[in-house]
């Protein structure tokens, strides 16, 4: 009888508990915005590259889940405070309010999910799965295309704070990783969306392929913003970034494989340009921005909508 592989990254149906599972035997970490698996190295900073890392350890195929707990952390013990001893009243003097803590680590909002449907004519590959996040149904050839397929999905981003997980476009949150994962979409949408448009457009010269948008991150110390832009072979020499001002990141970002994304970034806060910087990487443009005046960013962009998380401040540091 046909039953499906529990372990972390697998999940195929199997016939034979005897066939090779390549799965994550450790559970996940979430720590500081970065997010990985204990049992490997790898580290990303949003959860679609997370669902990504490829899975670490080949074994058997299982319909028990053995990944271990992880052990709860002891709580500190607090000594009791000595009952102080009465003396003369002392006169109260002004307070002031204590300072707002900054915050340690900050990951900006995944970048939405398109919601438009599959453009006309574009070409599906079979099992290609749904891009809507919490739908995961694969494109099936014999079934085709209709306006009764009923795409049950998140249109929100993921939420991990202080053990609690859940998604910004729901009230839902659990503890466990698995109960997140089954968390049911909140939204339908009458189609699925397979493909979807690209997000992309041709330029007028040269076939030149003009980007919308690219995905981006960052997080934050209390001094630093260091954001990322991810685009692949970004051609050093052709390419410019520059600070106009001290809100304002100025990017014309041009490809060895003829794309191009030509974009002015507006900042949530005011950054020191003079002590600002950039680096260009094989997958990714990395900026150090210094902060002006050592405010805590919620979003990275001022068009970013606010969601209300509690964000904390320091570098991304491994778990």
């Amino acid at each position: 009888m046909a039953q499906k592989c529990v372990h972390k990254g697998c999940g195929k149906v199997f016939t034979d508990e005897n066939d090779d599972c390549v799965y994550h035997p450790g559970p996940p970490v979430f720590h500081e915005g970065q997010k990985g698996w204990k049992c490997c190295k790898p580290r990303v900073l949003t959860f679609d590259e997370f669902l990504t890392i490829p899975p670490c350890t080949t074994g058997k195929h299982s319909t028990v889940d053995d990944t271990p707990m992880e052990p709860p952390k002891p709580a500190a013990e607090v000594p009791p405070t000595p009952e102080p001893a009465i003396s003369a009243p002392i006169p109260r003097l002004p307070t002031k309010a204590p300072a707002t803590a900054q915050p340690r680590a900050a990951q900006s909002p995944a970048p939405p999910v398109e919601t438009e449907d599959d453009e006309p004519g574009l070409q599906i590959a079979e099992g290609k799965e749904c891009r809507r996040r919490g739908c995961n149904n694969k494109y099936d050839s014999s079934i085709g295309r209709s306006d009764d397929e009923n795409c049950v999905h998140h249109p929100g981003h993921p939420i991990f704070h202080e053990g609690s997980k859940g998604w910004t476009c729901c009230k839902k949150r659990v503890l466990d990783f698995n109960d997140f994962l089954g968390i049911e979409g909140c939204k339908t949408r009458s189609r699925h969306l397979f493909v979807g448009s690209g997000g992309k457009k041709k330029g007028d010269g040269g076939g030149e392929e003009v980007l919308e948008s690219v995905r981006h991150d960052f997080y934050q110390t209390s001094s630093t913003v260091i954001a990322s832009f991810f685009l692949k072979k970004i051609d050093k020499e052709n390419s410019s970034i520059s600070f106009p001002d001290s809100s304002t990141v100025r990017l014309d970002l041009i490809t060895s494989d003829k794309k191009r994304f030509k974009k002015d970034v507006a900042l949530y806060a005011s950054i020191d340009t003079g002590k600002s910087s950039f680096k260009i990487l094989g997958t990714k443009l990395e900026l150090n921005l210094v902060k002006a005046d050592g405010t805590g960013w919620p979003v990275l962009r001022a068009e970013d909508p606010l969601t209300g998380e509690i964000i904390q401040a320091g570098g991304a540091g491994r778990a």
